[in-house]
């Protein structure tokens, strides 16, 4: 199997996501260089992880056996830097979200139309449970799946699940929000566990996206991704069947009811010696979802982004999009929407952009 070597334009908490991968498969991706402008923060980047760094985008271009480019950068400077690279001819695979607002995403929009290659970063689908029940929804077993209730990711992440498990493209919305704050205990976040207990406002979002036949609900807090205390939650219902988190129920036939749990396997557990990683998820007998990087000991959302990563390197080969710039901006557009739909208690519509045509 052929090493995947990339660059990375920027230094930040999310770009050691690439970095982290690599070290884990080192026989699979390669980190060839990345660009950070801030000469510490480079020196610092070289001595934890062994990775050169470069201050200006063309020094980071000569570096040898670059298949493609990850821009990981505030939403604000990623426009800049996909510019530059379609200039270039070179493959970029951005971070989430690619343009900051409405106007950004309409100004790249040309990009799109020239042909630019440029595919999104946007990994939730690719997360073992999310691909689960994904492959479930696409098998038909659920028959034509009418809603889908997600409260697992923030903003256009969450906007991205509930387009795939419902099959929705560009089609238009009418999209009604309001938020509600409630206490919480503080928990864990980036810097690591809580030193004192306090309480603090908890923020939460709920949104109803009407899609002419076809409902998704938003729910999401601020404090899921890290918190001990509030947990993800997916529904999907369709005319045959529904998944309800990790449960399944389907009707076989109209008088044969099936009822299935996604179960993770893992390796190492109950004195297990084969190492720590996860194997897959089983429905039943079969297995809905195998882990492609195991036995590496990743994260869900590390083996996430390792996927992004290999469809990426196809798609600089030739292959196919997986989350293209039309797709990503088209979610960040409905989470836009769900913002202002908030901000004024008002419904809004979100109506067919031209990135659905370029």
């Amino acid at each position: 199997m052929e090493t995947i070597s990339f660059g990375i334009i920027g230094g930040g908490w999310r770009a050691e996501f690439y970095l982290r991968i690599a070290r884990a498969l080192p026989e699979r991706f390669h980190v060839a260089g990345m660009l950070v402008r801030d000469a510490a923060k480079g020196r610092c980047l070289e001595q934890a992880w062994g990775i050169p760094t470069v201050r200006t985008l063309d020094d980071l271009l000569v570096t040898p056996g670059l298949q493609f480019i990850v821009v990981s950068v505030p939403r604000s400077a990623c426009p800049l830097y996909l510019r530059q690279l379609a200039a270039k001819d070179m493959p970029a695979l951005a971070e989430t979200p690619p343009a900051a607002d409405l106007d950004g995403l309409l100004a790249l929009c040309d990009l799109m139309a020239a042909g630019a290659r440029i595919q999104v970063a946007e990994q939730y689908c690719f997360q073992p449970l999310h691909a689960a029940r994904l492959s479930i929804v696409r098998s038909g077993k659920l028959g034509a799946v009418t809603q889908a209730q997600v409260s697992a990711a923030h903003g256009y992440h969450g906007v991205s699940l509930l387009r795939n498990l419902l099959g929705i493209g560009f089609a238009e919305a009418t999209i009604r929000a309001r938020e509600f704050s409630s206490p919480i205990v503080a928990g864990p976040d980036r810097e690591g566990p809580p030193t004192t207990e306090k309480i603090i406002p908890s923020k939460q979002v709920i949104a109803q996206l009407d899609f002419e036949g076809k409902l998704a609900i938003y729910d999401f807090t601020g404090d899921q991704y890290f918190s001990w205390i509030r947990s993800p939650r997916v529904l999907v219902r369709g005319e045959r069947g529904e998944i309800n988190n990790t449960e399944v129920r389907y009707l076989k036939d109209y008088r044969t009811p099936i009822e299935l749990r996604l179960r993770r396997a893992n390796a190492g557990e109950d004195g297990n010696l084969e190492g720590y990683y996860l194997k897959g998820i089983l429905a039943g007998a079969d297995w809905i979802y195998r882990n492609p990087f195991a036995p590496a000991r990743l994260t869900d959302d590390e083996i996430a982004v390792a996927t992004c990563l290999e469809k990426m390197a196809a798609y600089a080969a030739g292959g196919p999009d997986f989350y293209s710039l039309a797709e990503a901006s088209q979610d960040h557009y409905l989470s836009l929407l769900i913002d202002q739909a908030v901000q004024t208690g008002e419904a809004v519509v979100a109506r067919r952009q031209p990135w659905a045509d370029a």
